[in-house]
């Protein structure tokens, strides 16, 4: 595989660009090798600037669900250009996303557009500690809810990646504020609040953690923590940023039937542009500016681009038949890495939620990040760059998940298990 053009823009790219990338995982450090950099991409494929096409497991870390460059989202876009990219005032389409966004959520009586799931995490967790009149708040090691100060404590993702649990320049005086329990152990819940019943604002969960991979919540879990939070007057705010929309049309909360006082979202409801929401319960977001005191506020946010770009996006998405057809690639290509595993004799884990899995190269279940980080990231780098040489490509990291699009043809999954059947022969 040729590589000489992504080699030399990255050499370009590291004088210019802290390690050469705006994103830390982009890099494929932990896998030692070089990252691609990328000319185009048309539906489950994308083409490297030397002129190599891949099947694209990716998905821009999860918003093209639709695969890329989607024909009906690309004239909508066209079209929104002609018309300005950006007026630092209201539009209608910020409504008719807010519309959509609110039926396919029914937990949520209002939303607020952002730009980043960054934000919408940030944002609703300010939110949170004005409403209940709380500073602490609780997360779960390996989950990851963007790069603010408080949340970047035993984060998962890139960090768990490149062997950083957590960031210096965070003060110790934020991240004290945050308490961390263990995924799928509710026991680790209750002894924070037995310790603290009156001090913690809100807890944060993912509808199904993406970033320490993917790992599936047990029964009842969700709502144990749901029920705890009305018990101690705590805000429930799932982060449903890379969930929702993946593992059907309302994401997580709809699957597992729990109902938080607050939800953020991201990645899909952008179609491929920044953007970010959180929305909740009309007697929380009332507090947000301009309606209360709570300011939060972006230049950018609700623009024009963004909003067409998810509007196109869900009213595909709620087209008739669409999540079976992404259930069935989704199984597809799981059962059949399953199985080449097995009759490789390499012991795996596939956990999988809808239209994202991760590829556990673990000999137990993985419940929790400890449990993550128990899988063998030898064989994880090798099977990556295999992969890679076969004309896939997957997050160059054990530690995230893969993304399936409606773009993924029957023969783009079976190239893939023929791909996998070579690689997995040589670990």
């Amino acid at each position: 595989m040729k590589t000489t053009n992504s080699k030399k823009l990255m050499q370009r790219a590291q004088n210019l660009i802290p390690g050469g990338v705006n994103s830390p995982v982009r890099a494929f450090k932990a896998m030692g090798g070089n990252p691609l950099f990328i000319k185009k991409a048309k539906g489950s494929k994308i083409y490297d600037a030397d002129g190599n096409c891949f099947i694209d497991y990716v998905g821009s870390w999860g918003p093209a669900i639709l695969g890329h460059a989607h024909p009906k989202v690309n004239a909508a876009l066209k079209k929104a250009v002609d018309r300005g990219t950006s007026f630092g005032a209201p539009t209608e389409l910020e409504v008719a996303l807010s519309e959509l966004a609110l039926e396919a959520f029914p937990s949520m009586d209002m939303v607020r557009f952002v730009n980043s799931g960054t934000e919408a995490t940030m944002s609703a967790i300010r939110l949170a500690r004005a409403y209940t009149k709380r500073d602490k708040i609780i997360k779960f090691d390996g989950g990851y809810h963007g790069h603010s100060d408080g949340l970047l404590v035993k984060a998962g993702s890139g960090a768990a990646t490149l062997g950083v649990p957590d960031s210096p320049g965070v003060p110790a005086d934020i991240a004290k504020n945050t308490y961390t329990a263990i995924y799928n152990d509710i026991t680790s819940v209750e002894d924070i609040l037995r310790n603290d019943p009156e001090g913690v604002a809100c807890i944060i969960v993912e509808g199904v953690p993406g970033n320490m991979g993917v790992v599936l919540p047990q029964s009842g879990f969700l709502k144990a923590i749901r029920d705890m939070c009305r018990q101690y007057g705590i805000v429930l705010i799932l982060d449903e940023v890379m969930s929702g929309f993946r593992l059907c049309y309302g994401g997580a909360q709809k699957v597992y039937d729990v109902n938080p006082d607050m939800t953020c979202l991201g990645k899909v409801i952008g179609g491929g542009l920044p953007v970010g929401a959180f929305g909740g319960k009309k007697k929380i977001m009332e507090m947000l500016a301009p309606s209360g005191p709570v300011y939060q506020a972006g230049t950018l946010s609700g623009n024009p681009l963004a909003m067409t770009a998810g509007i196109e996006t869900l009213k595909i998405l709620k087209g008739k038949g669409v999540y079976e057809r992404l259930e069935k690639t989704s199984r597809g290509l799981c059962d059949g890495l399953e199985d080449i595993a097995a009759r490789r004799g390499i012991p795996v884990q596939i956990a999988r939620a809808g239209a994202m899995f991760t590829l556990f190269f673990n000999d137990r279940p993985v419940d929790n990040y400890e449990d993550a980080k128990k899988s063998n990231l030898e064989r994880f780098a090798k099977y990556f760059k295999k992969m890679l040489e076969s004309g896939i490509y997957l997050a160059p990291s054990q530690f995230e998940a893969v993304f399936v699009s409606l773009a993924h043809t029957k023969a783009d999954i079976e190239k893939t298990l023929q791909a996998a059947e070579r690689v997995f022969k040589g670990l």
